[in-house]
């Protein structure tokens, strides 16, 4: 499915700034100013000042939060994307508790466990690495929706589930899952996309690589679409 761009100066707009330049500039500007976050649940509060406000907004990370101080905008980030910038920009830290004490990448990470966000960070983490704009699906009953650029410039191309290559576990254990899901996705004009994720052999019990890292990690892209007859006919 081609992608469907919003408007004719979109396609054009989007190839002059490319989002893995939006991504740098934001990495650069958060290690600049040491920026901590704090931890909310699963989410992640993070101060930002004028230049990085645009950037998060250019990029795709957070939504900003109305405050009474005028003198900052402070943004709430899904812990997905507050993870992402820690564990792959390496540009924030972040803190939890009333004495805002830092946490390790470990203590973050059990967090993200304790959650059930590991396996989904896997795959947001993989489709950001590829500069897709990963944004939340649960609207159309998946994990995230894929975006070639800012959703103001193009419509996403991608519903997105993220599995356990070992199994499905609860999700899409029959063809009337299936069914249910392509039709869905189809109805919106999107291709489901499973982004399969299972331990590397050769990393054994880690080999020093962490475990949030994608070194780690074998992953698959499977992508699911209706079989359309008309298009087989001589």
């Amino acid at each position: 499915m081609a992608p469907r761009w919003k408007g004719k100066s979109a396609e054009a707009k989007a190839l002059s700034e490319p989002m893995s330049g939006i991504v740098f500039e934001l990495q650069s500007s958060f290690v600049e100013s040491n920026s901590v976050g704090q931890l909310a649940g699963n989410s992640v509060l993070v101060a930002a000042n004028r230049k990085q406000t645009e950037l998060l907004n250019r990029s795709c990370f957070g939504h900003p939060i109305a405050t009474a101080d005028e003198g900052s905008q402070w943004f709430q980030l899904t812990l997905n994307e507050a993870l992402y910038m820690r564990y792959v920009l390496r540009c924030i830290e972040i803190a939890a508790g009333e004495d805002m004490a830092r946490l390790t990448d470990e203590e973050l990470w059990e967090h993200a466990v304790a959650a059930d966000l590991s396996l989904r960070f896997e795959g947001y983490a993989y489709l950001r690495a590829k500069n897709w704009v990963v944004r939340d699906g649960s609207q159309y009953g998946v994990d995230f929706v894929a975006y070639r650029h800012h959703p103001s410039l193009v419509h996403s191309e991608f519903a997105v589930l993220v599995l356990p290559s070992s199994s499905s576990g609860d999700r899409l254990r029959s063809w009337s899952d299936f069914h249910c899901t392509v039709r869905l996705c189809g109805s919106v004009a999107k291709t489901l996309l499973m982004v399969c994720v299972g331990r590397r052999r050769d990393t054994g019990d880690g080999g020093g690589v962490p475990p949030w890292s994608l070194e780690r990690y074998r992953i698959e892209e499977r992508v699911v679409t209706r079989w359309n007859p008309q298009q087989c006919r001589d």
